[in-house]
């Protein structure tokens, strides 16, 4: 199986499949390279090299109990781009994975990768600050992790519809919430906690603003993880020149629920930036 060694030596399991231009798919939090399925087997079908790994603390990585904030995740993902030497890459990013890919760039530069895509992107900022007053209370927040924490598999079963927003007409089987709510406890109680925190609070509206590649955004206007407001239509704000789609009645599962649609963007966007 595929590993390679991250920021401070933890393990790091990885999927690369197809050849091509490399489109590289971070995940969000609790979920890994395997939830990237709907896109990485047709795109990689369409001439892409399409590679997903597993976050510390998840899947099948190390679960190691540090290494939870922006710098080191961005580390880790440097780690897997100089390991496979990609070049030309175009990242895609999830939840608060788009945190990861913005201080990734912030902090590594722009030598490896041409594009982005921000899918349900939990920046630039969720948290309620004085100068942020539609942000969520931090009191929430917390109360909500202690919730989730006090029986974790109950409240992801209880929440998956939500997730999917299945009450505006998404038609997701019972079954494929059910392995979505297997994936997301696919990882260590304490990265559940760490990596929502570290998603919510973290300011990146001055290194959104400060991105110079080609960026797509995508967004539900339903999405009851990353509110719309908050996040996709204030990063369409803060974001020099980028592309905004926001799908109708789309959840914080936009990559499952409207797979094809995303696929097509993915792929006219790749197509439209490439020289």
């Amino acid at each position: 199986m595929p590993y390679f060694e991250g920021a401070d030596g933890t393990s790091l399991f990885y999927t690369d499949w197809g050849r091509g231009k490399p489109v590289v798919f971070v995940s969000g939090a609790w979920l890994s390279s395997s939830a990237w399925e709907f896109q990485m087997l047709p795109l990689s079908e369409k001439g892409l090299r399409c590679i997903a790994y597993d976050k510390r603390g998840h899947g099948r990585s190390d679960w190691v109990g540090h290494g939870y904030d922006y710098d080191t995740l961005a580390d880790d993902l440097a780690a897997l781009l100089d390991h496979l030497d990609l070049r030309e890459v175009t990242l895609v990013a999830h939840s608060m994975g788009g945190g990861e890919v913005i201080r990734y760039l912030s902090r590594h530069g722009y030598d490896r990768v041409s594009r982005v895509v921000l899918i349900a992107v939990t920046a630039p900022l969720a948290i309620r600050t004085p100068d942020n007053p539609e942000g969520i209370e931090l009191s929430v927040l917390d109360a909500g992790s202690a919730i989730r924490a006090s029986d974790r598999p109950r409240w992801m079963a209880q929440n998956s519809q939500a997730f999917f927003a299945t009450h505006l007409g998404n038609n997701v089987s019972s079954e494929l919430m059910e392995w979505t709510v297997r994936k997301c406890l696919d990882c260590s109680a304490k990265a559940a906690v760490e990596v929502v925190r570290i998603g919510a609070c973290t300011d990146l509206r001055e290194e959104s603003a400060g991105l110079r590649v080609p960026t797509l955004i995508v967004h539900g206007d339903a999405d009851a993880s990353a509110p719309v407001h908050l996040c996709g239509r204030q990063m369409a704000k803060l974001v020099p020149g980028n592309v905004y789609k926001e799908y109708p009645r789309a959840g914080h599962g936009i990559f499952i629920t409207h797979a094809e649609q995303l696929n097509r963007d993915l792929l006219d966007f790749i197509d439209d930036t490439s020289s």
